[in-house]
């Protein structure tokens, strides 16, 4: 077994493999929809959603849903939390500070999670859907503030940046590594944002609903690239990066993390590379 996540070691080379793991995370996904949809029954989201993905992230998140915003830029908001596995009470927090909440019965990855909680939150009336991280590094008061342009119709998706703002953190190697991923996705798309790692985000329910989303983590590349390929605006807000209130995060030391994203890059590019072209053809030909 997979001590992070519960489920079988598979390569997720071999197509039985593959075959294998999209059953469990169909049949994990079923279970977990099923036992909301028996709670809540057809109960509808406020007009935004602040969606946060958790994962052991007991000790932290209860901070976060206590700063959570009512109300942002004149609409209501609804917060989700799902749960990605993991037994520490997280569902008691949430309900604690009258969130509501979905969990999955095995650690599936933070990107299946969060297609989870875009599922939800799009078939219960979100018009916009804001990410938040679970560990204390967003400060919820800004939401608002990533919420303003997609109200105003200045853009599709809105993402934080760190680079823009203030990082409070210490991790030299992964401000570098920000800049470096920054630089290559902007290669890729045409644009010129700063920060493009960042899981602070706010993203029309048209985006979502257009995007392909096949990776388990690291999702704000995938996210931003897939947009980008279908024409969607995206623009930066900036944001003040804290340090994790504690613990340590589950995506690994810088290595792993730059490896894996790097690869997310990659297959996403590869997956998009039709519309990325299109999109570079555009931007020479307007410049």
């Amino acid at each position: 077994m997979d001590r992070a996540s519960g489920l079988p070691l598979l390569s997720g080379r071999d197509p039985a493999d593959r075959r294998r793991i999209a059953e469990l995370e169909e049949m994990a996904v079923a279970m977990a929809v099923g036992d909301f949809e028996e709670r809540h029954g057809d109960m509808e989201f406020a007009p935004v959603v602040a969606l946060l993905a958790s994962y052991l992230e007991a000790k932290n998140i209860g901070s976060v849903l206590e700063k959570m915003p009512f109300e942002a830029c004149g609409l209501a908001v609804s917060t989700l939390v799902v749960i990605d596995g993991g037994d520490d009470g997280t569902e008691e927090i949430a309900a604690a500070h009258g969130a509501s909440w979905v969990k999955l019965p095995v650690n599936m990855g933070q990107g299946v999670a969060l297609k989870v909680g875009y599922d939800l939150a799009l078939a219960r009336g979100a018009r916009f859907v804001v990410t938040i991280d679970a560990d204390g590094q967003n400060d919820p008061g800004e939401l608002p503030d990533l919420l303003a342009a997609l109200v105003e119709d200045r853009a599709d998706f809105v993402v934080a940046s760190r680079v823009l703002g203030v990082d409070e953190t210490s991790d030299r190697v992964r401000r570098v590594g920000v800049r470096v991923f920054a630089a290559v996705i902007n290669f890729l798309i045409a644009k010129h944002l700063t920060d493009t790692s960042n899981g602070y985000r706010a993203l029309r329910s048209e985006v979502l609903r257009s995007v392909s989303l096949e990776q388990s983590q690291y999702q704000t590349a995938e996210l931003i690239i897939s947009a980008a390929a279908r024409g969607f605006g995206i623009v930066e807000c900036p944001t003040v990066w804290h340090p994790r209130t504690s613990g340590f995060s589950k995506k690994g030391r810088n290595l792993t993390f730059a490896l894996n994203y790097a690869r997310v890059i990659a297959a996403t590019a590869w997956r998009e590379r039709r519309g990325l072209v299109s999109l570079r053809r555009a931007g020479r030909y307007a410049g």
